[in-house]
């Protein structure tokens, strides 16, 4: 990694920096259901007021975009409510459910909690702007001293974040001599506080904080320096949203295991039968492009033998469902691949097993029912007992399910980006990262 961070500026003291975070947290009425988010966050912020800079926080929560759009779609229930009304009363009640909306999107993503959870990790050094760049954030960024932090509300609460405005971007480098990016999640965005801020010429100083230095140093200096064999493992749902990922890993690891909806894709373009299982159509060429460039490459392309199906989808996700274990090649018309077999838990538990470098994205299941969870369960075990290996969890629902399953610690690391650790994957420059500072 050839990117300067934060050890690489010699004085901190005295100056305002702007760190970009990502606290895009769980919540559930109100209250913070993972702070993991936050508490990687923590060793940038604390190296910055203990070297006594002046600390600004901003961050998004979810997508607010009711707030500023006019054009707010109804669901199907306020759609067939309005519908009901008569016509002359029709408008009015829509404005109602989409300024209702509006006041709940304020109300469920404001960043206040986050910020009272940063004041108590932070020795009450921490101050919450009620807006991002208005008069608020602007008060109590000048009131802010050295060795304290400001968190600003939620940045998509402005369409100008998504959009790259320049005014915005000015505000936001109107607080700070330096910028940190430490939000690789979203590194990928090309956003004003990602990466615009920067791209304007608004601020020289532009470094990255620990978290991206080890995101960076851990996945890409695996991707492209791997110790062997180097095993890649792909689920998830459609093949479509990880195309570059696919062709790019092939041609740098050993073996490929492909799970999840996206294997039957790959199974029906080797003249198997899927029944009612998730396949792409459109993409059944691109899977035995694949392949073929998997024999030419002389890689290892391992898909599911067999296949854990059920009748129907469950509805809720974790409705109770009955099972039954097919070969993945002869799925019956009326039946759906929603898990891998115990079979193919083994053979891709064997292979994971004598790897030194392996990395996992997407779950091979629907993990979130109990009953079909035993695939993605099998693989996150063999990632925590891959002795001497290193093991690397691209973020998203694969991140998800090891924290839930509580195999985090025994992994090498676990991506805090899903769409970011993607791109990497897929060997893209990241926006977030491509803008900042190169070292000397």
């Amino acid at each position: 990694m050839n990117k300067m961070t934060v050890k690489d500026v010699k004085d901190w003291k005295g100056k305002r920096v702007l760190v970009r975070c990502d606290f895009n947290v769980p919540m559930k009425d109100g209250v913070i259901t993972d702070e993991n988010r936050i508490l990687g966050a923590l060793p940038t912020i604390e190296y910055l007021m203990n070297a006594g800079a002046k600390v600004v926080l901003c961050s998004h929560m979810g997508k607010p975009h009711s707030i500023f759009s006019e054009e707010v779609k109804l669901n199907k229930k306020d759609k067939a409510k309005v519908e009901a009304l008569p016509a002359e009363e029709q408008a009015a009640a829509k404005q109602a459910i989409i300024e209702k909306a509006k006041k709940d999107d304020l109300k469920k993503l404001t960043l206040a909690p986050v910020a009272k959870r940063l004041n108590e990790l932070l020795g009450g050094k921490v101050t919450f702007a009620t807006d991002v760049v208005g008069p608020d954030a602007q008060a109590k960024v000048a009131a802010c001293k050295e060795g304290e932090c400001v968190l600003l509300e939620n940045l998509r609460f402005h369409w100008e974040e998504e959009k790259k405005d320049l005014e915005f971007c000015k505000k936001l480098a109107s607080f700070c001599d330096i910028y940190v990016n430490d939000a690789f999640g979203t590194a990928h965005r090309s956003h004003a506080s990602t990466a615009a801020i920067v791209e304007y010429g608004l601020v020289k100083t532009a470094v990255c904080g620990f978290l991206i230095e080890k995101e960076l140093t851990v996945m890409a200096d695996s991707l492209e320096h791997p110790v062997r064999p180097f095993v890649a493992i792909l689920g998830g749902a459609k093949v479509a949203d990880k195309l570059n990922v696919i062709s790019n890993l092939l041609e740098k690891c050993d073996t490929l295991i492909i799970g999840g909806g996206m294997a039957y894709t790959f199974l029906k373009a080797q003249g198997g039968t899927v029944g009612t299982s998730l396949v792409d159509d459109e993409k059944l060429g691109y899977c035995k492009d694949m392949i073929e460039k998997a024999k030419a490459l002389g890689k290892e392309l391992l898909l599911p033998v067999d296949t854990v199906v059920t009748k129907e989808f469950p509805d809720p996700i974790d409705a109770p469902v009955e099972i039954e274990t097919v070969c993945s090649m002869h799925i019956p018309d009326d039946r759906m691949g929603l898990d891998i077999g115990e079979k193919t838990r083994a053979l891709f538990a064997e292979k994971i097993k004598g790897a030194k470098t392996v990395i996992w994205n997407g779950p091979m299941g629907v993990f979130e029912n109990p009953v079909l969870a035993a695939g993605t369960v099998a693989v996150a075990q063999a990632l925590a007992d891959a002795k001497g290996a290193t093991t690397i969890v691209g973020g998203g629902d694969s991140a998800a399910a090891c924290t839930q399953l509580g195999f985090a610690d025994k992994i090498t690391h676990i991506s805090t980006g899903g769409g970011a650790s993607l791109e990497l994957f897929e060997g893209k420059v990241l926006p977030g990262i491509a803008c900042l500072n190169e070292k000397e």
